[in-house]
């Protein structure tokens, strides 16, 4: 795995970025846009959920993108409740596929970072989308297509699983529950990686 990052051009100022590429003679697959959990409670692009998410996605064949969002790192701007955040990711994706010169996106977001993926699928086609610990307690989570994958942690004491399966079951949308696992699925982050290789549809 090759790794860069970077700055990108930003509304609210610079974007850090972290960008991890396959290694090898095959063109890569798509796009794979990971965003981190909430800045304001430490949250950033090296989070080991959002590290777990991009490393699989790279063993899948995607570029994996991570970028830190407002007031993290690198990252100008300060908290923007998941608004100026949504226009960031959007920036950030349209970089990446152009610049690798690839349509297919896939959204995958860990706590508050999936809020956030939730309304950029709202706004720009998604081959396929991946919340972990999906943060309905932060905000409105936007509904998801059917074959959205959803890993929850049965001991989350963040976001309790009750609340993720009451947004879940209007949309008939299935939640895949890890036993004993907490919120940042400690000694856990390799069925994360199992969960999402098992459900990928290979080409």
């Amino acid at each position: 795995m090759a790794s860069e990052r970077l700055l990108l051009p930003g509304a609210a100022g610079d974007i850090e970025t972290v960008i991890d590429q396959p290694t090898g003679e095959k063109p890569a697959r798509g796009i794979a846009l990971v965003a981190h959990p909430h800045p304001l409670f430490g949250g950033t692009l090296d989070n080991k959920v959002a590290q777990t998410l991009a490393r699989t996605f790279v063993d899948l064949g995607y570029v994996a993108v991570r970028p830190n969002f407002r007031g993290v790192g690198q990252s100008g701007g300060t908290h923007d409740e998941g608004n100026g955040e949504t226009d960031d990711l959007l920036l950030v994706a349209q970089y990446a596929q152009q610049r690798f010169a690839i349509a297919p996106l896939v959204l995958a977001g860990f706590s508050f970072g999936s809020l956030v993926q939730s309304r950029v699928a709202q706004r720009t086609p998604a081959e396929r989308l991946v919340f972990v610990g999906t943060a309905v307690t932060r905000g409105k989570v936007e509904n998801v297509p059917a074959d959205t994958i959803v890993i929850h942690g049965e001991a989350d004491d963040v976001v309790a699983l009750n609340l993720v399966l009451d947004w879940a079951r209007p949309q008939d949308l299935p939640v895949t529950v890890i036993p004993g696992a907490d919120h940042f699925f400690h000694r856990r982050l390799h069925l994360i990686r199992a969960i999402i290789q098992g459900a990928w549809k290979m080409p």
